[in-house]
């Protein structure tokens, strides 16, 4: 048998009648000296709050003719008759007030809203499908539905060197978030065509972070720095170099097997302007294979900072979720996220970046 349930649009009109009803009720058979006024004038302020201005209007217009009914069946005398009708209309007023409110509102959100993702969308465009030798994914879940902008990023490039990728942190939130990102991205497509290594590529994106932090003064709504995963994988699509500055490392995902890889040698995150006294130009590149199918797996602390409701942090490479054979990147994106969203059961504390690259199995000739 089908099971009828009302659908969310109709909750506010039954409340809104049960509220009205219920005051009819009260006003009929409670002892005198109680009325049901007050839970007729609580139908106006409902409507107003849930519906849309008709509505809400029909609604006062119904509340104000059964508050008279009511006393006219009572036999109470014109003036009390009047006051409640007052009270009322009064109160349906207030109501409808607050409706143009509410809705004003709700209109300079969306608006807002919308604009915050067009700027995302703009600083942070969805990366290309194919890229070389590389089949290309990503996804992005904010931390709360309601925002639509943060200091996760990522970017896939072609470049003279083989396709080159980055996966970063900005620390912070908001606008000041979108705008380092942006600086960021911006010097990564630069310099990603000119350095010969991803380690100089690295100093690089360093260097003008940490020029832009001395013209715009301290950079506090990044904490003065930036995490990233820069790697670079070679035209032929065989060899995949990595350079952490200070990210939750990557994952290499192939035959159902998934293995974190860790630096050699951990670095300091971008921004900080410390390649100078560190041995940065003594620390090369990770290097490991990337066989014909394989994915490689990129995310930010969204994903590694996880927790269940014990505390817990969530780790891809113990999940049975993760440990299985892909069809290709957006299987990788949409079975991390679910498995995500099951640790957690819904609930996030931070934004969540996830970029997927796999090695195509019949790669594009190099000229």
């Amino acid at each position: 048998m089908k099971v009828l349930r009302p659908t969310l649009a109709k909750v506010p009109w039954m409340l809104a009648a049960l509220v009205l009803v219920a005051g009819v009720l009260l006003d009929r058979f409670a002892p005198q000296p109680y009325t049901g006024l007050p839970l007729l004038a609580a139908a106006p302020l409902i409507a107003g709050a849930t519906l849309s201005f008709r509505s809400a209007l029909a609604v006062v217009c119904v509340t104000c003719v059964v508050s008279v009914l009511v006393d006219v069946e009572r036999g109470r005398p014109a003036t009390p008759l009047l006051v409640d009708l007052a009270v009322v209309g009064l109160i349906g007023a207030l109501a409808l007030a607050v409706n143009r409110l509410i809705v004003r509102q709700r209109r300079d959100l969306a608006l807002a809203r919308d604009v915050a993702e067009g700027v995302q969308r703009a600083v942070l465009p969805e990366p290309p499908r194919k890229v070389g030798p590389l089949a290309v994914a990503a996804g992005y879940t904010a931390a709360q539905a309601e925002a639509r902008i943060g200091g996760d990023f990522f970017t896939v490039q072609e470049t003279p060197f083989g396709v080159r990728m980055i996966i970063g942190d900005v620390r912070g939130k908001g606008i000041a978030a979108v705008a380092a990102v942006s600086i960021a991205i911006g010097v990564f497509r630069q310099e990603a065509e000119y350095a010969a290594t991803l380690v100089t590529l690295g100093q690089r994106m360093d260097e003008a972070l940490t020029r832009e932090a001395a013209r715009s003064g301290p950079l506090s709504s990044m904490e003065g720095f930036i995490t990233a995963v820069l790697a670079e994988v070679s035209a032929d699509g065989e060899v995949l170099s990595l350079v952490n500055r200070g990210h939750p490392p990557p994952y290499l995902i192939h035959d159902g097997q998934l293995v974190r890889l860790d630096p050699t040698v951990p670095q300091l995150p971008l921004g900080l302007g410390l390649d100078d006294l560190t041995t940065a130009d003594s620390v090369p590149a990770d290097v490991v294979r990337l066989p014909p199918g394989a994915s490689l797996l990129l995310v930010t602390d969204g994903v590694t900072e996880a927790r269940d409701k014990r505390g817990t942090f969530y780790d891809p490479v113990a999940s049975d979720g993760m440990r299985r054979r892909f069809s290709d990147p957006d299987a990788v994106v949409d079975a991390l996220t679910e498995d995500v969203s099951r640790w957690t059961e819904g609930k996030r504390d931070d934004d969540m970046a996830i970029l997927v690259v796999t090695r195509r199995h019949r790669a594009p000739r190099v000229a």
